[in-house]
């Protein structure tokens, strides 16, 4: 991601313009176009690109088996590590420009700060690259708009690297989501449901993700590109404790615990609620007042929506007994244990939910949708930068999830899409 000095005085988009309008259009078109059937055979392996392999990047490597052909990093000694990890003749690079031209790379994997998802994954769907995204999925609800517009112009496949609405145990919930779900379809607990994400239903908001405000300037390592990995974010003088794995802390790159757990935690909540294409009209906090640099912690966050479902946000595991799901005929504790007497021969007697597209690869091969794509995750996106966002005004806020935009707030709607470090848009 280093940018040249000759061309920081350019805009990211002159730099593409240049680079890739210039070049011969195959060149930026996917191979299963190219071999003209459509898609890829079943038995031509995808291949991927990773951008940002200091520390989550790495464990993109294995992810479904595809081969890693390039990896880019701005810190020297990352890029260094992983490429002897690879092997194989891996391409290395400090510019994600660069990468994403090439013509043997069908996935890009972002495994960036917060950040940079929204323009690195907005400038991969532009060079006809499906994407694969860290979350959160973006650092702000404008360019989560962004990338969901980008991603559908160019007829691409996204994805964001959670899966629990999918597969595996939830967390502390001690059960996959899908007998959640299909617990709620049922409506035994009945309607409106109250969902309680806290110490006490299995989830930890990692509040050790929080930032320093004395930091004191040191030299930037040798090794580090620090203006580049700043990228879109205002400078800020280099200390050790805003980059790489504690940048968490700090507003200009993320959201401490609760970006970086949102949406996991959340994103399933959304599913089984049936709230994908809608979002909470209200956000309540109840916190500390924030420092405007680095993050804190928070006591709790209240979503509402329309039909008056809720999640409640349990930052200081207040709720001692608290079921994770509440309704008005029932609860669903830990271990899908309920106070709904034969709960599982009742709900044998339902429909399981509809099938979901799970393989990413298949996802590519096939152009179906996978299961968490740019629209159900940019919604689920949005709930955590609702709460950041509130969080950072230190009030309530009430929300038109159809405008996307906040309610008489000009300062709250401001931070929907604020401004970026020149040269960078989205």
């Amino acid at each position: 991601m280093s940018l040249p000095k000759k061309q920081t005085q350019n805009s990211r988009r002159d730099f593409i313009k240049k680079s890739a309008v210039g070049v011969a259009a195959f060149t930026i078109v996917p191979r299963y176009v190219l071999g003209g059937t459509g898609h890829l055979a079943p038995s031509d392996k995808l291949t991927k690109a990773i951008v940002g392999v200091g520390g989550m990047g790495r464990n993109h490597i294995s992810y479904e088996d595809t081969p890693v052909v390039a990896i880019c990093d701005v810190d020297k000694k990352h890029l260094a590590d992983v490429a002897a990890m690879v092997g194989n003749g891996v391409k290395t690079f400090s510019d994600y420009r660069e990468l994403i031209q090439l013509p043997e790379v069908d996935i890009v994997h972002i495994a960036t700060p917060p950040h940079w998802h929204g323009i690195i994954s907005v400038d991969a769907a532009n060079a006809g690259k499906d994407v694969w995204c860290e979350k959160p999925m973006t650092h702000t609800i404008g360019e989560g708009k962004r990338v969901k517009e980008a991603i559908q112009a160019n007829g691409r496949m996204f994805r964001i690297n959670t899966w629990f609405r999918y597969k595996d145990v939830f967390y502390g919930m001690g059960t996959p989501v899908k007998p959640i779900k299909k617990l709620v379809d049922s409506g035994m607990l009945g309607w409106p449901l109250k969902v309680t994400v806290g110490k006490h239903t299995g989830y930890d908001w990692k509040f050790y993700w929080v930032g320093q405000d004395n930091l004191v300037p040191q030299p930037v390592p040798p090794e580090l590109d620090y203006d580049t990995w700043l990228g879109p974010a205002q400078y800020k003088p280099y200390h050790p404790h805003r980059v790489h794995q504690t940048f968490r802390g700090y507003w200009d790159y993320d959201g401490g615990g609760l970006s970086d757990m949102g949406q996991h935690y959340l994103d399933p909540v959304q599913y089984f609620l049936g709230k994908d294409d809608t979002n909470p009209i209200s956000v309540e906090v109840d916190a500390p007042q924030q420092h405007t640099d680095a993050v804190g912690t928070w006591r709790r966050i209240t979503y509402t929506y329309a039909d008056g479902c809720q999640i409640i946000l349990d930052g200081e595991g207040k709720d001692t007994n608290v079921p994770y799901i509440e309704g008005p005929k029932g609860k669903l504790y830990q271990g899908f244990k309920s106070d709904i007497p034969d709960l599982d021969r009742k709900l044998a007697a339902f429909p399981d939910p509809a099938p979901q597209m799970t393989s990413f690869v298949e996802s590519v091969k096939t152009r179906q949708k996978f299961t968490l794509n740019e629209e159900n995750a940019f919604r689920s996106c949005t709930i955590v930068n609702m709460g950041l966002i509130a969080l950072k005004l230190n009030r309530s806020l009430k929300f038109d999830p159809v405008k996307m935009e906040f309610i008489g707030d000009d300062a709250a709607n401001r931070m929907i899409n604020p401004s970026m470090r020149a040269p960078f848009s989205i």
